[in-house]
């Protein structure tokens, strides 16, 4: 296996070396969508997508239907200009290459007509060629042309830094999404396409199978490929909101003791996810995963999973559980823009710590939390108040938080939820996700959110002034420190922010054996301590705070990367 995969690493990197860079404009996802785009109302995506693994290629035949708010004479798409165009139609008529152009990744259509409220548009674009090579999916995502062990193809997409303009002409933006998207997914048969949505059937021709399936409302980068020689289990999910769940998973042969132990995870995870937030939004569709030659993605109703059947001493799958909240926290809430992307990370990372909760108590629930803890660097402010792109959020030398949007974003939810105590808490969850406090299946449809919009509703059904919670935590970067000075009997507390906002936190100390609670009204409080007496600040950890042994240990941590690298 090693040396099969020593081979298949020179052929990527050849691969990767041979390939046109992508431009500024398609390695982003979420740059600003331009009035055009801002106008169209995407209805419907049909994509014929032919995979071939000898070649490392595709070949696409999308057939888009939009709808207008405005009048337009333009259609402004997003595709890798490193996949020629074969051809395009308008409503059915073919369009002179004259009135097309894609220098940069932004595909410009001249409509013959202009197209008017009310009125619908189908563009139809051919194209082909070698869609971008991931060189360490999913982090530097594209495609992941690879092997299985008995050497057959293996192939998965990862787009969701680039964006799914890597392979299909789309709007790249998290408001992108369309209405309905139906995949026909063309492989070497006997080869197996898990996909999206709802299975609608197979086909054979000349040695090629197509797979059919459809999804409503999909996030932009949670289409996706998945091919291989997989083997399905098959079973359903007992809701206790009265409607049944398929649960599927594709898996590869070589796998299936590993694969069947995680079958075995699934109604427990979602017994969780719904009894804590509500209903699993896809339940008409499936709980699908399928096992890829990449480590994961949150693909909607198709998680990739490459987590290997790791076992870790928390006794669950804690890849899959953290992509399948992605279910909830991705594709049902959908961040409006890339600054908002914590709404995804930082509850998707605080399910962790809960479902540890809810299976085996306390302990754990702080085990968890103090491994997130460890991880929060505090670079730069989880939330910026400006539309951002996504290496602008996830990489920390472009002024990005950085992984602060899962760790700190979930430290920040443990502490919101002691401030407001569980029942706003969970409904404030509640409703930000569904945008209905009673979510049943049937009444709900996947929403956009916001950071503004989370703090009102947090405002709202907490009945209590959250700003300067929200202002320290998501909009500074530093950590509120609380500082604290003694003298003679008497502690002294009191609040510093980064910007010197107001931060009434109210904070526990235990005085010897007795437990003093502090209001912290304008920031400070005070506390009695007799001549012997310990304190601690904060003893049931309730509050994220600055500590200086974190500092210190991501100093050790940063100088043991450089000496290693120095090596």
């Amino acid at each position: 296996m090693k040396k099969a995969a020593t081979a298949l690493a020179c052929s990527l990197l050849t691969a990767c070396a041979t390939q046109p860079a992508l431009t500024e404009l398609t390695v982003n996802s979420g740059v600003a969508r331009n009035p055009d785009q801002l106008a169209l109302e995407f209805d419907k995506a049909d994509l014929q997508l032919r995979v071939e693994p000898a070649s490392r290629s595709i070949r696409g035949d999308a057939l888009l239907t939009f709808g207008t708010r405005a009048p337009l004479d333009r259609i402004d798409l997003d595709l890798d200009r490193n996949l020629p165009i074969d051809a395009i139609e308008v409503d059915g008529q073919p369009l002179p290459a004259a009135r097309w152009r894609n220098p940069e990744g932004r595909l410009a259509i001249d409509l013959p007509r202009r197209l008017e409220p009310g009125r619908q548009v189908t563009i139809r674009v051919r194209y082909h060629g070698q869609p971008h090579v991931a060189k360490k999916a999913p982090w530097d995502g594209g495609f992941v042309w690879s092997a299985t062990p008995d050497g057959q193809p293996w192939v998965a997409s990862a787009v969701e830094g680039e964006g799914c303009d890597l392979f299909w002409p789309c709007i790249d933006h998290p408001m992108g999404k369309p209405k309905q998207v139906d995949e026909h997914i063309t492989v070497p048969a006997p080869l197996v396409a898990a996909g999206n949505g709802v299975a609608m059937g197979v086909t054979d021709a000349d040695g090629w199978r197509t797979w059919h399936w459809r999804a409503k409302n999909p996030s932009t980068y949670g289409v996706s490929i998945n091919v291989g020689p997989y083997k399905l289990l098959e079973g359903s999910y007992a809701s206790r909101f009265g409607n049944t769940i398929p649960l599927r998973m594709w898996y590869l042969p070589q796998s299936e003791k590993g694969a069947r132990e995680l079958f075995a995870e699934f109604p427990q995870m979602l017994d969780f996810f719904e009894g804590t937030i509500g209903p699993y939004p896809f339940g008409d569709e499936k709980m699908g995963v399928v096992e890829t030659p990449h480590k994961g993605m949150e693909h909607q109703t198709i998680n990739a999973y490459g987590n290997g059947y790791a076992k870790t001493p928390y006794g669950y799958d804690d890849l899959l559980q953290h992509e399948f909240a992605h279910e909830w926290f991705g594709n049902q809430l959908t961040n409006a823009d890339w600054d908002d992307m914590w709404l995804h990370e930082g509850l998707g990372s605080y399910m962790q710590p809960l479902y540890m909760q809810s299976l085996r108590g306390d302990q754990e629930y702080f085990a968890a939390l103090l491994q997130q803890r460890a991880a929060i660097r505090n670079k730069a402010p989880i939330v910026s108040g400006k539309p951002r792109r996504e290496e602008d959020v996830y990489v920390i030398e472009r002024g990005g938080p950085g992984q602060d949007i899962y760790y700190k974003g979930s430290l920040v939810m443990h502490t919101l939820r002691g401030l407001i105590g569980d029942d706003a808490f969970f409904r404030t969850v509640r409703e930000a996700v569904y945008g209905t406090a009673d979510p049943r299946p049937g009444n709900f449809t996947p929403r956009y959110g916001t950071t503004p919009e989370f703090m009102a509703i947090a405002r709202r059904v907490s009945g209590r002034d959250l700003d300067w919670f929200f202002q320290a935590y998501l909009y500074q970067a530093a950590l509120p420190d609380l500082q604290a000075t003694r003298s003679g009997d008497t502690l002294q507390l009191a609040w510093k922010t980064e910007k010197n906002t107001p931060f009434p936190m109210p904070v526990e100390v235990r005085v010897g054996q007795r437990m003093v609670s502090l209001p912290m009204t304008g920031g400070r409080g005070s506390v009695a301590i007799g001549k012997g007496e310990s304190w601690t600040l904060d003893p049931h950890s309730k509050v994220l705070r600055r500590e200086l042994r974190f500092e210190r240990y991501q100093q050790y941590l940063d100088e043991q990367k450089k000496k290693k690298a120095s090596k």
